[in-house]
């Protein structure tokens, strides 16, 4: 990865400070995409066989970008704002990520370490294998200082709250706003849009509407949705957002709920998929829409229409598409020259990507030169919140995916829970606004 050498200012040039070097960064942008752009994508070793660790979904759904920020461990650093002079430490090293003497347990277990049950009932082995499992095990070392107390929590009423400032979310606000429907929006970045400000451009798809073009204080940006809970007070939705003086937890009572949390990028299993240099599609989008940050050579692996407009939105921006395979069914004609159904895709390098290996229909094994492997495929729906909250969660099989069971207007089993957008089963972001102003329209249609 790389910052492009025609990117416009972004914000103030800072420094960063990694294991006692200096990187190069942009205040207020995401850790992670400073240290990729500076060429650092080992960012932590793995928690068993300390493998080397980057960043995959900038999403803050998997574990890849953990580091030590300023003593504190396991920082989301795919979340956490460049501030001058910050000291970032990588996790789960000895002496060094990038020389970690554990690294061996690799090349001594190659079909992998079952530590509960070596040498055991073996006397002092089984207490020295104990001993070093423990060494091996958790995330990280105690932070240094103890936290800081957290300022106390607050309460709000209002007669609907909306999670997510996507498609979806920000269909229904506007429906909301119009209608004079006091509510709440949540949403977990710094910005809204979702993938309509961050994903490979779509056909169709919706403008992203600013803040500002909603009621005074509607809008919540770096809030988490944590959970659906209630009390003697009612049902509220338990928030977690960062304000100047530090996180707070916000008790959000409300009549109706509008649930539109998107999903996050699975991971696809293929050999090697855990190398540094391998990233989700939507990953990959946002560093390059957002932070003009992008690799030289990519290949491409997954499928769904999402594939193939990162392959031209790559293009677009001067990087090369080295290879754009398709696991699930022959390409569209349309879609890309050159792409090709494949199977057993591989990444491979020591400690990053360095090449891209797979199949054709045909039989024929193909492996091309790449420094990123983009990982392209329909998000995992974040159903978890509204199955919290009563809503029925569904498998579909056919997708391989869990989703929020809805009908065409958002109602699901719970009657205050409203759902709209990839939670009930992804879509076009075109698809999802519709979902989300049905929902809103149907919601306020039950208001008392």
């Amino acid at each position: 990865m790389r910052r492009l050498p025609d990117a416009p200012p972004r914000g103030r040039a800072i420094t960063v400070d990694l294991e006692g070097e200096s990187i190069p960064a942009i205040e207020g942008e995401p850790v992670a995409c400073s240290l990729l752009a500076a060429d650092e994508p080992m960012l932590a070793r793995s928690v068993k066989y300390h493998r080397p660790r980057g960043p995959f979904c900038f999403a803050a759904a998997c574990s890849h970008c953990l580091m030590r920020v300023d003593g504190l461990p396991n920082v989301y650093t795919c979340r956490t704002p460049a501030r001058e002079g910050m000291k970032l430490e990588r996790q789960n090293a000895y002496p060094s990520a990038k020389v970690d003497v554990f690294e061996t347990i690799d090349w001594f277990f190659p079909r992998g370490l079952d530590h509960h049950e070596m040498f055991a009932g073996v006397p002092v082995a089984e207490q020295v294998m104990a001993k070093v499992a423990r060494q091996l095990a958790g995330l990280g070392l105690l932070p240094k200082e103890p936290a800081p107390t957290a300022p106390p929590a607050r309460t709000l009423r209002t007669r609907v709250a909306v999670v997510g400032g996507g498609a979806a979310g920000l269909a229904a606000a506007r429906v909301l706003a119009d209608r004079g429907v006091s509510f709440l929006l949540f949403e977990r970045e710094a910005h809204l849009g979702g993938r309509l400000a961050h994903g490979a451009p779509e056909a169709g798809a919706p403008g992203v509407q600013d803040a500002a073009a909603f009621p005074k204080g509607s809008i919540v940006t770096r809030a988490a949705a944590l959970g659906l809970y209630d009390d003697e007070g009612g049902r509220f939705l338990a928030v977690g957002v960062w304000e100047p003086e530090g996180p707070r937890l916000l008790k959000v009572y409300a009549e109706r709920f509008l649930l539109a949390p998107g999903g996050h990028p699975p991971m696809v299993p293929f050999e090697n998929n855990d190398l540094p240099g391998v990233y989700a599609g939507r990953a990959a989008s946002l560093l390059l829409r957002r932070y003009d940050v992008a690799p030289r050579m990519a290949a491409l692996v997954g499928w769904g229409p999402e594939l193939y407009a990162l392959a031209h939105l790559m293009k677009e921006r001067g990087v090369t598409v080295t290879a754009v395979v398709d696991l699930r069914g022959p390409p569209p004609a349309e879609a890309w020259p050159g792409a090709v159904q494949g199977s057993e895709p591989k990444a491979h390098g020591m400690r990053r990507v360095s090449a891209f290996s797979y199949t054709e229909a045909g039989g024929a094994k193909k492996k091309v030169s790449c420094d990123a492997v983009l990982v392209s495929v329909p998000v995992s729906p974040s159903f978890e919140l509204a199955r919290q909250g009563g809503a029925k969660v569904d498998f579909d099989a056919g997708r391989g995916l869990f989703v929020v069971g809805a009908d065409a207007d958002g109602h699901t089993q719970a009657t205050d829970v409203f759902a709209a957008g990839d939670v009930t089963g992804g879509g076009t972001a075109k698809e999802a606004a519709a979902a989300g102003r049905r929902a809103a329209e149907a919601l306020v249609g039950g208001l008392s």
